[in-house]
């Protein structure tokens, strides 16, 4: 049996983590056995569904790589399909007409609250042997009154339900739509759905869903209901925790790899290997290794994964990805040697393509910004001094490399009996604005003979006004 799996988001908002990690679950099972991955959008809630949502899904699965065989469909389109189905079942006997207006099923919903007990609705419309002409009706689902529902869960073992709690569910509503487990079992009949890996808050929709496929005579797929993710104080994970949405992780420069690198292992498990490739994930991911407690989301991991990403990703990839955060800046870059150089001093330290961003700004700015501490503890009447043999060493220099700027401050500093960081600190303050970059060599050397020579000179300007 050829594997088939969906991916079947509704429309009604941001993809988020709990989202995308069943996306990426299904996605891997699907490669793992060499079967398809198919995209549907659940869009049958018109008053919640936006077309906004479903570009910024399908936006967020492509830079992701959640590359899909199949699709997408949209359930939306497939109306005349589900009434179809729902037909059948009337015809089989299987289904019928029910006429009860929402105002009577409140009433009787109220007064069943009122006495304590859940609402079940009594098969009013069950037996009824003539319609009322032109008045518009939902269909229900003739349900067994007695007996029980087994879920056979592969992550979570067999899942008994007592029948007489479920009632005659309505699978098409009085507009003519489909519920959502009448939509849901018809598109994975007709898309030939083998296994269907979601989230554990489907499991209550799972015996109605068996229901509907028993009174269609079709195959039930193969369950699998993935844990719930909580936030670090085991609560529902929500935007405090860092549930956010995909593309604002994007936005903050994570690299899709690390992302979907650290949701596979959110409740899946490979030994102690934490960091997997592309093609290990999918040589190894089995449902076997899907844990059944809840997983919980820890920022601080994905972003220490985000650095590692980043530190081993070529400079020139990781340059191609940090050119948006700078033009995001105002400032206009290309992919050149120069740009390659900044990013390769400053990505052993940066966490996302925004800390790149935000550390290369004093190679581009045309006046440097003083961190105020900084000035006044280093751009100090006694650096000026230093500042102008530095402007005079470095003026005759033919090669501005590192090697000749170590020889510089060399000199200077044998010459003045100074420590190396006498010098070189505020050279560094002078240069970027701050106390922390990189090697100061490197910096001064991917600035260039002109921009250092002119941003000493300004550093001299200021002490003396100063």
């Amino acid at each position: 049996m050829s594997v088939r799996v969906r991916f079947a988001p509704s429309p009604t908002g941001a993809l988020h983590i709990g989202g995308v990690r069943t996306a990426i679950f299904n996605w891997l099972f699907a490669r793992h056995h060499n079967g398809k991955f198919i995209l549907r959008i659940e869009d049958t809630d018109r008053t919640r569904s936006t077309e906004e949502s479903i570009a910024e899904i399908m936006d967020a699965m492509t830079w992701l790589g959640l590359d899909w065989d199949e699709g997408p469909f949209r359930q939306s389109d497939r109306l005349s399909v589900y009434q179809g189905y729902a037909q059948k079942l009337l015809e089989a006997g299987k289904a019928y007409r029910c006429y009860c207006t929402q105002e009577e099923l409140e009433r009787r919903r109220k007064g069943a609250e009122k006495q304590g007990s859940a609402y079940r609705y009594e098969g009013t419309c069950r037996n009824l042997k003539s319609y009322p002409p032109d008045k518009a009706y939902a269909i229900r689902l003739i349900t067994p009154e007695m007996g029980s529902i087994e879920v056979h869960d592969l992550i979570r073992g067999t899942i008994t339900f007592d029948a007489k709690e479920i009632d005659d569910f309505i699978i098409q509503k009085g507009d003519g739509f489909p519920t959502y487990n009448f939509a849901v079992v018809i598109d994975d009949v007709t898309m030939n759905i083998t296994h269907v890996i979601r989230g554990d808050d489907h499991i209550a929709n799972t015996p109605k869903q068996i229901l509907i496929y028993n009174a269609l005579g079709y195959d039930i797929p193969e369950f699998a209901h993935v844990s719930t993710i909580l936030g670090s104080d085991k609560a529902k994970l929500s935007k405090r925790h860092g549930a956010i949405s995909v593309v604002a992780y994007r936005e903050m420069g994570y690299l899709p790899e690390a992302l979907v690198n650290y949701l596979t292992r959110l409740g899946w498990s490979y030994g102690d290997q934490e960091i997997f490739s592309r093609e290990e994930l999918f040589e190894k991911f089995t449902l076997e290794n899907v844990g059944k407690s809840p997983a919980v989301f820890n920022p601080e991991k994905l972003l220490w994964l985000n650095g590692w990403y980043i530190r081993n990703k070529p400079a020139e990839e990781i340059g191609k990805l940090v050119i948006p955060f700078l033009e995001k800046k105002g400032f206009q870059v290309t992919l050149d040697d120069k740009l390659i150089k900044i990013v390769n001093i400053l990505k052993e330290r940066a966490k996302t393509l925004v800390d790149i961003a935000d550390s290369a700004e004093y190679f581009f700015i045309e006046e440097v910004e003083y961190e105020e501490s900084a000035r006044k503890k280093f751009l100090i009447p006694e650096s000026v001094p230093i500042f102008e043999a530095l402007i005079d060493k470095l003026s005759s220099l033919t090669d501005f490399t590192i090697s000749e700027l170590q020889s510089v401050f060399g000199e200077i500093i044998e010459k003045r009996g100074l420590k190396l960081v006498q010098v070189a600190q505020p050279v560094r303050v002078a240069l970027t604005g701050g106390t922390v970059s990189p090697g100061i060599f490197e910096v001064m050397e991917i600035m260039g003979k002109e921009r250092v020579i002119e941003i000493l000179k300004k550093a001299v300007h200021h002490i003396s006004k100063s």
